[in-house]
């Protein structure tokens, strides 16, 4: 049931989006060039690599030692309104139509991370990896590792479909709200590095 849905739903946005998708591919070959697409390697369902989509939003600018600099330094004007308005996850509505994504789960983050989560928040790898999830309706961005793996785990626990169909309406007005894009001081999330200092009660709400 619930891949079914993914398939009809990313058919539908991509055909009613894909007139925005283009304008927001156009607007970012001409401020940034070619590609137009972000890919990197993420892990999906029990930790399995994919290649993930998105619309870059940062240039590749470089220092004098050739190493990029800093991800505010590289944020354009285009991409941070680009990212503000979540129209740089677009494009993984394709990874959804591949099965490598849903439309709601925990977020897909780097394959490094594997190793780094506790057993509980490990069991956010036991499902497809979504573009939007409990976590994203929860705050996003704004909170820790620790929080957003939480919800998740939760999220595992407690899916249905009509929680499923709860996160997606949520979605729509975060995404008009522009709620929890980034953390504060930060445009992008900083790295997650383990949580195994922590005690496990603390991970609970």
């Amino acid at each position: 049931m619930k891949r079914l849905v993914d398939i009809i739903v990313a058919l539908v946005m991509l055909t009613v989006l894909s007139p925005v998708m283009a304008v927001v591919a156009l607007c970012i070959w001409r401020s940034m060039g070619s590609p137009v697409l972000f890919r990197q390697s993420r892990a999906g369902r029990h930790g399995h690599p994919f290649t993930l989509f998105k619309f870059r939003t940062m240039s590749d600018a470089r220092d004098a030692e050739g190493q990029l600099l800093p991800d505010h330094e590289r944020m354009t004007p285009v991409g941070a309104f680009i990212r503000s308005t979540s129209m740089d996850e677009l494009p993984q509505l394709f990874n959804v139509l591949r099965g490598e994504m849903s439309l709601v789960g925990p977020r897909p983050l780097l394959l490094e991370y594997n190793d780094r989560y506790s057993p509980r928040q490990a069991t956010r790898l036991a499902v497809k990896p979504g573009i939007t999830g409990w976590a994203q309706i929860n705050g996003r961005n704004a909170l820790c590792w620790e929080e957003r793996f939480e919800l998740d785990a939760w999220y595992v626990e407690h899916q249905t479909f009509l929680l499923d169909v709860k996160i997606l309406f949520a979605t729509l007005g975060k995404v008009f709200r522009r709620d929890g894009i980034s953390q504060q001081g930060h445009v992008t999330m900083e790295p997650f590095q383990g949580s195994v200092n922590l005690p496990e009660a603390s991970l609970h709400k």
